[in-house]
């Protein structure tokens, strides 16, 4: 939402937990950012001095079965801290479902942090969605990654309970179009995608749109608690939050009324299809604001030098190490690797894949590069594509080899207070259905061992001034 709203010409200040998580983001120097915590006034006090329009996007479902009394206490304390603030209007993000209903937990947290807003006394806006079909949003992720992991599903009744999905998309028109429309202070408006369906549908769609074949089999004893951990088991999302997503899933989550349509007349939702269509194209094309390539560059010291995760439903590595030289050095090694220089590491293994390429009707080697020394994005760089590259910063190729999902590997640089270089390689890997999740944890153990040897040999390669032909010349590659 932020370049959204520095598009429109709005000023923004940004509060977040940790400070360095947004400093790679590339509107991060044209916002004002303030760390705090949102239990602490003088943390309120600061971030809402002089504000005209705050966003409330905050939720405290990953700290455990105790995220409603959260939920409830940071919502009054920032009601209250912006009443005094003066702060003219909050704008809410909630969830749908029928409040005189049976609702979940979490569905009924979601509506009664709105009233706790409102008891401070400003307006707030309060908009109410089912599942946001985008990368990063959880209920989506939860989906995905059944869709993407079973080929047949045995699922409990709340399969066809009624949702209305609504394209992340859209729920930003919404939220930031909010804003030029006074009429919607103070008023609760539901939104929704073009069309109903259930979660049947959902997974059922997404199935379509990623080529997979879903059989999903109904049965009356799966209870939303027994599902859960299911879930659990079956995706990467901590079991406190899918006890409480999944007990929503026996709700009707559908919009009941045109508010929406009459206060956003040039808000056209997209329908479900045309949501997951953008979602997978956004994500091959690497343009997903939450996705992997948004990577932690600027984070810190004290993290691992080595991750494995799973985000948006790619699996990703990510390998960090220091150098003893510049920024500009470790970039050139990176941005001279392939064709006749080779892969630095194991080059006979490259070799090895790109003949394997070949039996597959793939390009393999063959293309090398268009020229040894420079890039541009959209190169050929043997069997990958040039999709990004930021001077001295970061360097991103996509796999065009023949896999069971798509690829990428990105390295990342910048310089540490100390004079050395911190170096980020990211391997990330979207797999596609069983196949391709079989091909990703079979041949990590030598994917690990290769992509470990590579970023050892980009640091020694830049160190030590090392070329193709032997160490000793100004050029590091």
């Amino acid at each position: 939402m932020v370049p959204r709203l520095l598009q429109e010409g709005y000023r923004v200040r940004v509060l977040v937990r940790s400070r360095v998580r947004v400093l790679s983001r590339p509107w991060s120097d044209q916002v004002e950012i303030l760390t705090g915590d949102i239990f602490d006034p003088q943390t309120l006090a600061e971030v809402l001095a002089g504000v005209d329009s705050a966003y409330y996007l905050i939720h405290s479902l990953s700290q455990g079965s105790n995220f409603h009394n959260l939920d409830l206490e940071a919502a009054r304390a920032f009601g209250q801290a912006a009443q005094r603030a003066g702060v003219d209007r909050i704008i809410y993000l909630g969830g749908l479902g029928d409040p005189e209903g049976d609702l979940s937990r979490h569905l009924r947290s979601r509506q009664e942090t709105g009233q706790a807003l409102r008891a401070g006394g400003v307006p707030v806006t309060e908009f109410r969605a089912a599942v946001i079909v985008g990368s990063g949003s959880i209920s989506f992720e939860m989906i995905r990654y059944l869709v993407e992991r079973l080929p047949v599903m045995i699922c409990p009744r709340w399969i066809f309970s009624r949702i209305q999905p609504i394209a992340v998309q859209d729920v930003l028109e919404y939220l930031v179009g909010a804003l030029d429309a006074p009429a919607s202070r103070g008023l609760t408006i539901e939104i929704g995608g073009k069309n109903a369906t259930t979660y049947k549908g959902l997974m059922l769609g997404y199935a379509e749109k990623r080529g997979l074949r879903r059989l999903l089999l109904p049965v009356p004893v799966l209870t939303p608690r027994l599902s859960s951990y299911w879930v659990h088991w079956l995706t990467p999302i901590p079991s406190g939050i899918t006890v409480a997503l999944v007990e929503g899933l026996r709700n009707d989550v559908i919009v009941t009324d045109d508010l929406a349509r009459t206060l956003f007349p040039h808000i056209e939702p997209q329908d479900y299809a045309s949501a997951i269509g953008m979602v997978i194209n956004d994500l091959d094309e690497g343009r997903i604001d939450t996705a992997w390539s948004d990577a932690a560059g600027t984070n810190s010291e004290g993290e691992k030098p080595v991750r494995l995760e799973s985000r948006q439903g790619m699996i990703i590595e990510r390998r960090r190490c220091q150098v003893a030289a510049s920024a500009q050095a470790v970039y050139r090694v990176c941005t001279g690797i392939g064709a006749a220089r080779g892969w630095y590491f194991a080059n006979w293994t490259w070799r090895l894949r790109g003949m394997v390429d070949r039996l597959l009707g793939g390009a393999g080697l063959r293309r090398g590069r268009r020229h040894p020394d420079d890039l541009r994005i959209g190169d050929a760089l043997d069997f990958w594509r040039v999709e990004d590259l930021q001077a001295n910063r970061l360097v991103r190729l996509r796999a065009e080899m023949k896999l069971p999902g798509r690829a990428w590997l990105q390295f990342e640089v910048w310089e540490a207070q100390d004079g050395t270089t911190h170096l980020e390689q990211t391997a990330a890997f979207m797999p596609k259905g069983l196949t391709g999740l079989a091909y990703w944890y079979g041949l990590y153990p030598v994917h690990a061992w290769i992509f470990g040897g590579l970023a050892k040999a980009i640091a020694r390669r830049a160190e030590h001034g090392m070329t193709a032909r032997g160490p000793g010349a100004a050029d590091p590659r």
